[in-house]
């Protein structure tokens, strides 16, 4: 999800296309929470690990 939200940033930033640069930064922040959340050990969404 973190990649995803860079690609996204990037490819919204270098065709200047605001939509697709604010998506990207959408995923970027939800994934460094899930990130976070799933290093502490805590359940995300009833689920202990994503795989």
């Amino acid at each position: 999800m973190i990649v995803l939200g860079i690609i996204l940033v990037l490819i919204g930033w270098l065709a200047s296309i605001s939509i697709l640069t604010t998506i990207g930064i959408i995923l970027i922040v939800v994934g460094l929470i899930l990130a976070i959340l799933g290093a502490t050990g805590r359940a995300v969404g009833g689920r202990k690990y994503w795989y």
